[in-house]
């Protein structure tokens, strides 16, 4: 397809790298952003436009909207990929640190929608894919703040679908599994911020020895698996409101129909579970 124009966040590395290499596989007019253009000079060296953006900042926002509409005339995608990952029980995540993990996975999703929303309406056409997580539509024990953000966006992205429906413009939510990114990394780093009360250590290093079992290669998918996804949500005609990516993600998708006792029940012997390996 060519002479389309995609605007994507979060293109520094994973998902967003991954996405902007593959439309431009496709020969679309690729604006690549990320908070440091450097990290993706490389984008800029294979035919991406790159722009300095931090999703958190409105002015920046629609700096970068009022480029590409400068200079393209038009946005035919947006892909609001740029996330990052508070983790933590919820009586260890400080309110400071919840406020920052709404303001890039939900309000920068919605600072980009209001900026681009007016040009797709004016031209009866567009589509907007927000990159969600299968944490999105199931929570679990010490990824409270990051699935109530993503939780929030899948919301945010139902009314919206409908909202904009009259007006031509199409809205995905694609829910990636296991990635194999550097994503994880950056989740343990938010451990930095936490006042760990010491009553959750099960929580702690259940999640260590989840990691280790999850990126062992068994669960984890490239980042071009779901960029793939991404893309073709962009280029059909009438793509599904959302794709679950990743080995096992319509099955760990089910686990959200049992009844709440049930769950909780799993949750609790897996914590015993835990605590007997220790």
């Amino acid at each position: 397809m060519e002479d389309h124009i995609a605007l994507i966040t979060g293109c520094s590395s994973g998902i967003g790298r991954a996405s902007a290499e593959r439309f431009l596989e496709e020969d679309w007019t690729v604006y690549a952003t990320a908070r440091d253009t450097d990290d993706i000079a490389d984008l800029a060296d294979r035919g991406a436009e790159t722009a300095t953006l931090d999703v958190t900042n409105a002015r920046a926002v629609e700096r970068v909207v009022d480029r590409i509409i400068d200079e393209q005339g038009r946005i035919d995608c947006l892909v609001n990929n740029a996330g990052t990952g508070q983790f933590g029980p919820i009586e260890d995540v400080p309110t400071d640190a919840l406020h920052d993990q709404f303001d890039v996975n939900l309000y920068g999703p919605h600072r980009l929608v209001r900026a681009v929303l007016p040009h797709m309406r004016d031209r009866t056409g567009g589509t907007i894919v927000n990159v969600s997580s299968l944490q999105g539509r199931l929570a679990v024990p010490g990824m409270g703040a990051y699935a109530a953000s993503k939780f929030a966006l899948e919301a945010m992205s139902d009314s919206l679908r409908s909202e904009v429906d009259p007006h031509g413009v199409d809205v995905v939510v694609v829910e990636p599994g296991v990635v194999e990114t550097s994503f994880a990394d950056r989740t343990d780093d938010s451990r930095d911020r936490l006042e760990q009360s010491g009553a959750y250590d099960a929580i702690y290093e259940g999640q260590d020895d989840r990691r280790a079992i999850e990126y062992d290669g068994v669960f984890g998918i490239p980042p071009a698996d779901v960029a793939t996804v991404i893309y073709d949500a962009a280029a059909m005609t009438d793509p599904d409101p959302r794709y679950a990516v990743g080995r096992g993600a319509r099955l760990i998708l089910a686990l959200r129909y049992l009844p709440d006792r049930w769950r909780d029940a799993a949750f609790g012997l897996f914590r015993r579970v835990a605590g007997l390996r220790r």
